[in-house]
């Protein structure tokens, strides 16, 4: 039997004295263990679900087999960089390991086209956020899960997509992963063109640091390659 027990300064007619209380929190202590233990299986259930959607996209996609889990470990790294609270770090890292779930919906013809693709080709490829945004819902993720997802292809002019939302529209979470998820994709090789090198990728985000591309999330993965020599895995 688990016992809580407080005691307490008192007196009574001259007579100084403590009382002394207890309470029997067996049972309250036996509810909290469960608990944690049904959240422990519960993420370990989704984290399942997460694996095996990853190797899902993967085996329709090999040509970006293992792009997200790069492209997590470098959001991870920028994020912890940036000192970005651990609430927001794990919701990132979630967020990351699924961001191409939505391909999933998209032809694999489309995403293995050795070729340029057509404009109706490149249009179906935009709807992958939205397809995972969707994918992410119904799971019933944290909602900046499901957003950033939606997000990572977003620009900060506006100019990206699904839905061109601008600066104050998107999540910090959304910012970062746009910087991993492009440096990731232009140093790596692609149906359509060979690997274009770090060097290139590094000077994309260096000339659009602050149209395109968060300021901040720039400098954090400018600075883990330049002087922490992070490399990609």
């Amino acid at each position: 039997m688990l016992v809580s027990a407080s005691a307490v300064n008192d007196s009574y007619d001259g007579i100084a004295g403590f009382v002394i209380s207890a309470t029997n929190i067996s049972e309250r202590k036996q509810v909290e263990e469960q608990l944690i233990r049904s959240n422990e299986k519960l993420k370990k259930s989704l984290n399942d679900a997460v694996n095996t959607m990853t190797k899902m996209v993967e085996l329709r996609d090999p040509y970006t087999s293992g792009h997200q889990r790069r492209v997590t470990d470098l959001a991870v790294a920028m994020a912890k960089h940036m000192d970005i609270d651990a609430d927001m770090l794990d919701l990132l890292r979630m967020a990351a390991t699924i961001h191409d779930i939505g391909k999933i919906y998209v032809p694999s013809e489309i995403l293995s086209k050795p070729g340029k693709l057509s404009d109706i080709e490149y249009r179906m490829l935009q709807t992958h956020p939205q397809g995972g945004y969707d994918i992410a819902k119904s799971m019933d993720f944290h909602c900046s899960v499901a957003d950033t997802v939606l997000q990572h292809h977003e620009r900060l002019d506006g100019s990206g997509y699904p839905k061109g939302s601008k600066e104050a529209e998107i999540l910090q979470e959304a910012k970062i992963l746009a910087v991993a998820d492009i440096v990731e994709a232009m140093a790596s090789h692609r149906p359509y063109r060979p690997a274009l090198g770090i060097d290139k990728a590094l000077e994309e985000i260096w000339q659009n640091k602050g149209s395109l591309y968060d300021c901040d999330s720039v400098d954090a993965c400018l600075e883990l390659f330049n002087q922490k020599n992070y490399m990609f895995v």
